[in-house]
């Protein structure tokens, strides 16, 4: 299954991301929400003028980009360019699915990530609620840490009760579409790792041919 939690940001990225937002213009959310999402949609979002959020866009691109851990679990084709969502006390996001295409470029809206940037003692509620198979999963996680689920899995944000909430909020593209196939690559990389890590010459080089004959297999480009 496509769940994955992930330590992103350091303290200064947080840091750097909440004094940039503090000075951020925030608009009704439900504008960039389209069908029953629009409804649910209770939040204010960060609008988008000038290039004052372009640098933050590349703090959280540039996270990514050096997190192994992200790279061999979402095989990453395109990311969107993150929202950044704002709860104050009695917003919410009532039940929705993520729309498959996304973008003015349009892309396959695979994954979807939320980035935690509220320290969470400093609201009550506000949790990630995701439908997943084995049951809903409830997630509110440390600031600069980021949960990756499926974006076509029924989710909500649970009502802020106390504070506020910040989040960014991105979607992925995924080179290699099916999921099972990704896991499978996820678990050839770890070994690989762990080869590498025991200096096992002979197993890094059979671990590393069968995990890009299957990538060649598997990707979608």
């Amino acid at each position: 299954m496509d769940f994955q939690i992930l330590s992103l940001l350091s303290p200064g990225e947080v840091e750097h991301l909440q004094g940039e937002l503090a000075r951020a213009t925030f608009v009704d959310g439900r504008a960039t929400a389209s069908g029953a999402a629009s409804a649910a949609k209770h939040n204010l979002q960060a609008e988008r003028s000038g290039e004052h959020l372009t640098a933050l866009d590349e703090v959280i691109s540039s996270a990514l980009r050096r997190n192994q851990q992200f790279q061999l679990f979402a095989h990453p084709k395109r990311i969107l360019a993150p929202s950044y969502s704002r709860y104050e006390r009695g917003m919410q996001y009532g039940p929705h699915v993520d729309s498959g295409i996304m973008g003015v470029q349009p892309m396959r809206a695979d994954l979807a990530m939320t980035v935690f940037l509220s320290s969470p003692d400093s609201y009550d509620g506000g949790e990630l609620v995701v439908d997943l198979p084995f049951g809903e999963q409830q997630v509110k996680l440390p600031a600069g840490d980021a949960v990756v689920y499926p974006a076509s899995t029924l989710h909500h944000v649970a009502p802020v009760t106390r504070g506020v909430r910040m989040a960014a909020i991105t979607w992925i593209q995924c080179a290699v579409r099916d999921e099972r196939l990704r896991a499978v690559l996820a678990d050839l990389g770890q070994a690989s790792r762990n080869a590498e890590s025991a200096k096992d010459a002979p197993m890094i080089l059979l671990l590393s041919k069968c995990y890009h004959n299957l990538l060649r297999y598997a990707a979608d480009l």
